[in-house]
């Protein structure tokens, strides 16, 4: 297995990217190869400062970077030597199995679409947050920002997407899939929601338990929870806002812990022919290495041909 990070990625780029792969590489030493892309001189410096041989790390030079405010599209196009464009032209030619990136998520998404591209029959592909659930589980939620509008039949699709990520990545069986709407019962909602619900309420490809409320995110009602990528992101946003307060507050609890992003590192792009990673741009060691670690465990569960399967018929 072979993983490409983006070095110059992140706020805290590439010291926090370089400690990150270091943590990481303690445990996939003896199943990975960590191919470390960006800056040569720079990725050399650091792994010196972490009393680290540069010889356990493969790395890729890529004398260019796209900034954190840059226009994806552009930035990808006119730099073709930064590390995302370098990462993903080493992922389309079949010379690393993913790639993790902390920098521009858009240049991320431009990238996926343009070189890698997304699975024959995805419409859209998608992006998701963890749930931590009350009863120690996790759930998922999605899309949670890169699809503002949506269709019900992306819906139906991101509810497909995301059952397969639950069940071969984080192990749920059967998971039960459901759509956010302001009521539990059917015909509840908007137009968008009511018709995806007559779409989903008799598919055979997931198992559809119906309509939840926003109150039901934690709980055991749904493993995985639709959307559309508008909504998603503001429950995204106000669920690291009630985080961000408690630790403000100085309340410690196990439980709200659990909402902290570092202790995921990352989500997958999930639709896309590969494994693509994209971590949150203020990420730190702790964030990089569960990226990476996330990383290796969908690149086993070989999700991207589960999803490619289930997308033939």
């Amino acid at each position: 297995m072979r993983i490409g990070l983006d070095v110059m990625g992140g706020d805290f780029a590439p010291s926090a990217t370089i400690k990150g792969a270091v943590l990481a590489l303690q445990e996939l030493e003896n199943t990975a190869t960590l191919v470390l892309i960006g800056d040569e001189s720079k990725i050399k410096a650091e792994l010196v400062l972490e009393n680290v041989d540069s010889n356990k790390f493969e790395i890729v030079h890529a004398p260019d970077l796209i900034g954190m405010g840059e226009h994806p599209t552009k930035a990808f196009v006119k730099k073709p030597k930064s590390s995302i464009s370098i990462g993903f032209h080493l992922m389309k030619e079949g010379l690393i199995d993913g790639f993790a990136s902390a920098g521009n998520s858009g240049a991320m998404l431009v990238g996926a679409f343009y070189t890698i591209k997304s699975i024959t029959g995805v419409i859209r592909p998608s992006i998701t947050s963890i749930l931590p659930k009350e009863n120690g589980g996790v759930g998922l939620l999605l899309d949670v920002g890169i699809n503002a509008d949506c269709k019900p039949d992306v819906l139906n699709q991101f509810a497909i997407l995301g059952s397969l990520y639950a069940e071969h990545v984080h192990g749920i069986s059967n998971p039960k899939v459901a759509l956010l709407n302001i009521g539990e019962e059917e015909g509840k909602g908007n137009l968008l929601t009511q018709v995806a619900y007559n779409l989903m309420k008799d598919s055979e490809e997931f198992n559809f338990v119906g309509n939840v409320e926003g109150r039901d995110l934690f709980n055991e009602s749904a493993d995985v929870i639709v959307c559309d990528g508008f909504t998603g992101n503001i429950v995204l946003k106000q669920a690291e806002a009630f985080y961000a307060l408690t630790k403000k507050r100085g309340i410690k609890d196990e439980y709200f812990d659990r909402f902290n992003y570092e202790n995921y590192g990352g989500t997958a792009i999930l639709g896309v022919n590969g494994t693509v990673m994209i971590g949150h741009g203020i990420s730190n060691a702790k964030a990089i290495k569960n990226m990476l670690l996330h990383t290796a465990e969908v690149i086993d569960a070989k999700l991207s041909d589960k999803i490619k399967i289930a997308f033939q018929g």
